[in-house]
């Protein structure tokens, strides 16, 4: 599973996506932003996200995090959220389909 990584520029509805269908295939996913931003994408996409996920009975949780990341040899601060279902989710109804989620949340 791969760190979806969220920027400033990042679009909300893209990253909800990603974050359900990752939560939905794994179980879990993890969200990392750099920047205020990008933390502000990462969290309205969280809040996206929780809806498309309740609708299909998973009910979430996140525990934010800091994190080092190095960029062109510089040390940041960044943001990791972790998201999780919550106890008595069911993923019974979740049916997958032909297609696969890009890194970005596209469809591929």
């Amino acid at each position: 599973m791969d760190m979806i990584k969220v920027s400033a520029g990042s679009r909300t509805s893209a990253v909800a996506g990603a974050i359900a269908g990752v939560v939905r295939q794994h179980h879990r996913a993890v969200v990392q932003a750099i920047g205020a931003g990008a933390v502000n994408q990462a969290v309205k996409a969280l809040v996206v996200a929780t809806g498309y996920l309740k609708n299909d009975g998973i009910n979430v949780s996140c525990v934010p995090e800091f994190s080092e990341v190095t960029i062109e040899d510089k040390v940041r601060t960044a943001i990791k959220l972790v998201i999780e279902p919550s106890a008595g989710s069911d993923f019974s109804n979740i049916q997958f389909s032909a297609h696969t989620m890009s890194k970005d949340g596209a469809r591929a």
